[in-house]
C-alpha cells in the first residue's frame, strides 16, 4: 500500500513524462497513479503489509479496527494494529498453531467486547501464541497491550469501564446474575507473551484481563510471560480456569477485584528477580473494590493447588525492593486459597484492613491447608487497625509455616527442584523445559477438599480431588505447549 506522499511523487513523475512524450503516455500514467491512490484509501481491517519475502507475498496479514466473524489459520502470520475489537455477535476463531503478533508502535490490544467471542482452542502440540512483533532478542515486557475479555456477568461496581482502553468500554452487570453463565469463548493451550502496558498509575492493560466474564467461558492451559503489568486479572464475573502459568511478570501475577466469584485450580507462578513494579509486586493481590466500602457480591474467588516460586531462591532478601508479598489481601476481600505452596517472596501474607481480617476470621474467606515459607518477622503482616499477631494466629490454625531464610534444603524437603527458581540466572537463561513434577517431599500428599467452600453452588464438582499440594504431582502438565524463553523464540 502506498502512502499519499508516494502517490504525489508518482503523479509528478508522470507529469515529467508529459513534457517529454505524448498525451497518451501521460493519460496511462495518471490512471495508474489514481488506481494506486484508491488502494491507499482501502479501510479493510485485514490487509497485507507488503513486507514480503521477495515473491510478492505479504509477511503479515494486518488486523485493525472492528473485526467481523472470521478464522485465523496457522499458514499465515497476523499483526494486530492499535485497539482491535470483536464486538457483540461476532466470533474470532483461531486455529491451533496460529501466531498473532502485537504491534509495539500502536500499542496493539485485542479486545473481545461484551457479546463477542474468541474461539482459540489450541492443542498441546500446536498451541496458539500471542506475542510481540519485535525481532527475536529485542522483545520486552509491555511491547503490546495484551488480551482483554469482557462479558456481562455480575460485578459489584456500577457500569465499570475496563482499564487501559480509550474511549471507555464498559463491562459486567450490577445486581443481577442473569449473565453469569455467559460464554466469551474458549482459551485453551494459549500463550500471551510481552502483553500488558501501564499507561499511568492504576490504568493499565494486563497480559490477560477479564472484566465481567461468565463461567461459560473455557480457560485452560493458559501461559502469560514477560508482561508489562499483571499476569491474570479478574474484574468481577464468574469465569473459572485450570492450568495457569504466570512467568517473569512485572506487577502482580493473580489479581482479583470487583466481586469475582470464580474458581482456579493448578496455577504456577515463577518470578524473575529483576522484574518488579514500583506499585509493589505481589503473587496474589485481591480486593473487593477500589475502596473499603461494602459492595456486593464480595470477591470470593477460590484458588486451589497453586505453586508460587518467588524471586528469592536462597537467603531472605532480593536486590529489587519493589517485590512485596506472596499474598496481599485488601479492601474487604473474601477470596479463598487451599492446598497451595508459597515460597521465595520477601514477605508472606498481609491483611490490610480490619474488614479483611473480619471476613477471614468469620469464614467468608478461607486460607486452609497451605504451606508458606517466609523469613521470620515478615511472614505475617497487617495494615492499620489490624493486629499482625492475629493474622499469624489465624494462619497457623489451619496452615503450615516454614520459617526462612530460604534454602535449597528447605525446597528439597518440600519436593521443589532447584532448577525451577530463577536464582542468579538471566531472564533468558531459564530452562527451556523445566521439570515441575513433585515425586517426593512434603508436597506429594496431604491435599484436602472437605471444607464447605468446595460444596458451594458453582464450586461443587469443579475441583479435582488430587492428593498433592501445589500445582504439580507426578504429571508435568506444563510440558509440550509452554515457552520459557519467548525473547529469543523464532515464530
Amino acid at each position: 500500500m502506498l502512502e499519499s506522499n508516494n502517490v504525489n511523487q508518482t503523479i509528478k513523475f508522470y507529469m515529467k513524462i508529459f513534457s517529454q512524450f505524448n498525451f497518451r503516455s501521460v493519460f496511462i500514467g495518471l490512471m495508474m497513479a489514481a488506481s494506486l491512490a484508491a488502494c491507499s484509501d482501502d479501510d479493510s481491517n485485514i490487509v497485507g503489509n507488503g513486507n514480503g519475502n521477495g515473491d510478492g507475498e505479504p509477511e503479515f496479514i494486518e488486523l485493525s479496527g472492528v473485526l467481523s466473524s472470521q478464522t485465523l489459520t496457522p499458514d499465515n502470520k497476523y499483526l494486530l494494529l492499535g485497539q482491535v475489537f470483536v464486538r457483540d455477535g461476532e466470533t474470532l476463531t483461531i486455529e491451533p498453531g496460529t501466531v498473532i503478533f502485537g504491534d509495539k508502535r500502536t500499542r496493539a490490544t485485542l479486545i473481545i467486547d461484551k457479546g463477542g467471542k474468541i474461539i482459540a482452542d489450541g492443542t498441546r502440540e500446536n498451541p496458539i501464541v500471542f506475542t510481540s512483533a519485535q525481532e527475536p532478542g529485542v522483545r520486552d515486557r509491555g511491547d503490546w497491550g495484551g488480551l482483554v475479555l469482557l462479558g456481562r456477568a455480575n460485578v459489584n461496581q456500577p457500569n465499570p469501564a475496563i482499564e487501559g482502553i480509550t474511549p471507555e468500554v464498559h463491562f459486567g452487570t450490577t445486581g443481577s446474575t442473569e449473565f453469569d453463565d455467559e460464554s466469551s469463548g474458549i482459551l485453551r493451550y494459549v500463550r500471551v507473551e510481552f502483553g500488558g502496558i501501564e499507561l499511568s498509575p492504576n490504568n493499565e492493560t494486563n497480559s490477560i484481563t477479564m472484566g465481567g466474564v461468565g463461567r461459560g467461558t473455557v480457560m485452560e492451559y493458559n501461559m502469560v510471560s514477560f508482561g508489562g503489568d499483571d499476569g491474570f486479572e479478574w474484574f468481577g464475573g464468574t469465569v473459572d480456569g485450570k492450568y495457569f502459568i504466570s512467568h517473569a511478570m512485572w506487577d502482580d501475577d493473580f489479581d482479583c477485584d470487583y466481586g469475582w466469584s470464580g474458581n482456579v485450580q493448578y496455577g504456577l507462578l515463577v518470578r524473575y528477580p529483576g522484574f518488579a513494579d514500583q506499585s509493589t509486586s505481589n503473587g496474589i493481590e485481591c480486593d473487593n473494590g477500589p475502596n473499603d466500602n461494602l459492595t456486593e457480591p464480595l470477591t470470593t474467588g477460590t484458588f486451589s493447588n497453586l505453586t508460587f516460586i518467588g524471586p528469592i531462591q536462597t537467603g531472605s532478601t532480593v536486590s529489587n525492593s519493589n517485590f512485596g508479598h506472596a499474598i496481599d489481601l485488601r479492601r474487604r476481600v473474601s477470596a479463598s486459597v487451599f492446598n497451595s505452596v508459597f515460597t521465595g517472596f520477601p514477605r508472606g501474607i498481609r491483611m490490610n484492613q480490619p474488614s479483611v481480617y473480619e471476613n477471614y476470621n468469620e469464614g467468608r474467606g478461607v486460607l486452609e491447608n497451605n504451606i508458606l515459607v517466609a523469613p521470620e518477622g515478615v511472614a505475617f503482616l497487617a495494615g492499620s487497625g489490624v493486629d499482625a499477631d492475629a493474622v499469624e494466629e489465624y494462619f497457623l490454625s489451619n496452615n503450615t509455616y516454614v520459617p526462612g531464610p530460604y534454602s535449597d534444603e528447605i525446597h528439597a524437603d518440600l519436593g521443589l527442584r532447584s532448577e525451577i527458581f530463577f536464582g542468579s540466572k538471566l531472564a533468558d537463561d531459564y530452562p527451556s523445559n523445566p521439570d515441575f513434577t513433585v515425586t517426593n517431599g512434603l508436597l506429594v500428599s496431604g491435599a484436602q477438599f472437605d471444607n464447605p467452600k468446595f460444596g458451594e453452588a458453582n464450586r461443587a464438582g469443579f475441583f479435582d480431588e488430587v492428593e498433592f499440594i501445589g500445582a504439580f504431582g507426578s504429571d508435568n502438565w506444563a510440558e509440550g505447549w509452554t515457552e520459557f524463553d519467548p525473547v529469543n523464540a523464532e515464530y
